[in-house]
């Protein structure tokens, strides 16, 4: 069963500030503000925000992408050696 409630504009927009990801659903917040999660893992998800928020970690990681898509790099067991990584 579903239903409406009224919220005032103040509260919309504290429930739009929580939101972990932009489509998240209002109940999906209120069931989390409530403990009932549904199995979402909001540390992972609250991680994935933090390096999203990140702009050099994700220049980092395009710059990474890039590289790897375009052959340049270096092999794992040559990084690890290296590093002196003895796995």
């Amino acid at each position: 069963m579903e239903t409406t409630i009224r919220l005032s504009l103040n509260v919309k927009k504290k429930l739009d500030s929580l939101k972990i990801y932009p489509r998240e659903s209002y109940n999906d917040i209120l069931l989390r503000l409530v403990g009932k999660n549904h199995g979402v893992d909001v540390e992972s998800l609250t991680e994935t925000i933090e390096v999203m928020g990140d702009s050099e970690t994700m220049r980092d990681i395009a710059e990474a992408m890039r590289d790897y898509e375009e052959g340049r790099g270096i092999e794992l067991r040559d990084l690890m050696k290296e590093l002196n990584l003895n796995v």
